[in-house]
């Protein structure tokens, strides 16, 4: 194993690994989440994003709507150091994969929507330099992919049509959808907008300045059908998150002047306006995309 290319070290671990069987779909796509919001401004992620051309990884950044491990000696590199035998533990940090999810059915809200609102939709020619694992890392996943090598596909398959029917038995949380997705991971990096097909978006953001900060930079733009979340159903829920962050929920729709309702451009304003502990927010998140659409 070659230090000095981790990307191609990486591919061949995980080929070694994967599942035989069939290859991606033909319209399979890998999709990257992220919230449009920072604390400084609705545009602050994407602006950032297009500024450095680039889509890092969170040990670059040092933020995530996951969880915040991406340090020596932390979960997210023992994951990394397990799952890819290695490949990474002497990298830099700006030559580390990045994280997406595998959109196999064409989910307008995109794959992994717990990971954020908007995401950036990959170009096909990324899924050569891709790795897939089943479930995501942070259950130990034992099942990988690679674009020829793409037996997990059934797993999933197997465990969707579970969930749904456990699902229409007892019409209530079985299984968190939030968690049902294959996870991506793009080795070489992630150039914006080169790498890019398109950046999908929730229409509470779809206003001039995020329009004209993605058009500056070449990058189409889409909305998808929009997060509205009834604050009394994230209320009748509060084993979900916890009551804390129903409370944290209910406040924001008040203050931003909906106290029936709440979408993620509110979640964005109270981020800049108040100072919120990110990790409530993120939960407050997992409400809104947990019960403001259809699934």
């Amino acid at each position: 194993m070659t230090q000095s290319d981790p990307a191609a070290a990486a591919l061949r671990w995980v080929r070694s690994r994967s599942v035989t069987g069939q290859h991606l779909p033909f319209l399979a796509r890998v999709a990257l989440h992220f919230n449009l919001e920072d604390g400084a401004s609705e545009t602050g992620v994407l602006a950032s994003i297009l500024d450095h051309g680039q889509y890092v990884s969170q040990f670059v950044t040092g933020t995530s709507n996951g969880g915040l491990t991406a340090f020596p000696g932390g979960d997210r590199w023992h994951w990394e150091q397990r799952i890819f035998g290695g490949a990474y533990d002497h990298a830099e940090v700006r030559h580390r994969l990045v994280y997406g999810a595998l959109d196999l059915d064409g989910d307008p809200y995109g794959p992994a929507p717990r990971f954020g609102s908007a995401y950036l939709r990959l170009r096909p020619e990324t899924l050569v330099r891709a790795t897939f694992a089943y479930p995501d890392s942070t259950f130990g996943p034992e099942l990988f992919g690679v674009a020829d090598r793409m037996g997990l596909i059934a797993n999933y398959r197997r465990d969707e049509r579970a969930t749904d029917q456990a699902a229409a038995q007892l019409c209530g949380i079985v299984r968190d959808r939030l968690d049902h997705y294959i996870e991506a991971h793009i080795h070489g990096g992630v150039r914006v907008p080169e790498d890019v097909e398109v950046l999908v978006i929730d229409p509470s953001f779809d206003d001039h300045t995020v329009l004209e900060t993605a058009d500056r930079c070449g990058l189409a733009v889409e909305t998808h059908p929009g997060y509205v979340a009834e604050v009394a159903e994230i209320a009748a829920h509060p084993e979900y998150r916890g009551q804390d962050v129903v409370d944290l929920a209910r406040r924001i729709a008040q203050a931003m002047g909906n106290s029936a309702q709440l979408r993620p451009i509110h979640i964005a304003r109270a981020r800049r306006v108040w100072d919120l502990d990110g990790q409530q927010l993120k939960k407050v998140w997992h409400c809104l995309a947990r019960f403001g659409r259809a699934w």
